[in-house]
């Protein structure tokens, strides 16, 4: 890991009408090579934050900076499964960027894509169809769509939700792999078990609640101050959150 911040936010204020922020006062960065936990209920600024670091929503004050290529991995839940579309399809949709207009996607890009599929592990599933893929698959295939881009950023919303055991194991295992190549993360999750292996966690709730280590950042004060009513004390004293899903701000 090196010192270069590839993702930086400095006061950043954004929001989608104007003189109302729905975050406020975001100030965190990330070097190559790390991965950051974002944490925070529904409705508190996750994809309010994505959206200002990919460019696609102004900022209203502050600073939001992705240095280099940046990819948005969204939810699966969020993905049309109808469409006709195969594994090998959805990764090398990550190549059109790269391919010049007046040029069709060729051997190379499609190498490109089986490559993305193979690192992810789905050597064996490149011709199935997208939408009779696993969830924990389908989630893969987009991470392999955004490998495809070469990214070295990579902002991925809610990666583990729905996926079963062993789907998140894998899942975890390359996200370890691409911070070990350098790539920094950027990883939305529920999730506070799981924050723990990160190496940084940012809660916001409409404003940033915390940024550190796990140790710094999970503590039972601040967890409250993120999530409020829908954090819940389970027996032993382990903290959960209850999930309601609804439309992302």
């Amino acid at each position: 890991m090196n010192g270069t911040a590839l993702v930086r936010t400095d006061g950043l204020s954004a929001g989608y009408r104007r003189g109302e922020p729905a975050i406020s006062d975001v100030t965190f960065s990330a070097p190559s090579g790390q991965a950051v936990a974002l944490l925070g209920p529904n409705g508190g600024g996750k994809t309010t934050l994505f959206r200002a670091l990919m460019g696609q929503l102004p900022a209203s004050s502050g600073v939001a900076e992705i240095a280099g290529r940046a990819a948005y991995v969204p939810q699966t839940e969020r993905s049309r499964l109808d469409f006709p579309v195969n594994a090998l399809d959805v990764a090398l949709m990550g190549t059109y960027a790269l391919t010049p207009w007046y040029r069709r996607t060729g051997r190379r890009e499609r190498a490109i894509a089986e490559s993305a599929l193979v690192r992810v592990g789905l050597e064996s599933s490149m011709r199935a169809a997208y939408g009779a893929l696993s969830g924990g698959q389908r989630q893969r295939v987009l991470i392999a769509r955004a490998l495809a881009q070469d990214a070295e950023v990579l902002l991925l919303d809610e990666p583990l939700s729905g996926v079963d055991r062993a789907s998140e194991e894998r899942v975890l295992a390359v996200l370890d792999e691409l911070t070990d190549e350098g790539r920094t993360l950027l990883v939305a999750t529920h999730d506070i078990h799981q924050a723990r292996r990160f190496d940084r966690v940012l809660c916001i709730n409409g404003r940033q609640v915390a940024f550190g280590t796990p140790g710094e950042a999970l503590t039972d004060e601040v967890l409250q101050a993120t999530y409020g009513g829908e954090l819940v004390v389970l027996e032993g004293g382990a903290r959960a959150v209850a999930i309601q899903h609804h439309a992302h701000p």
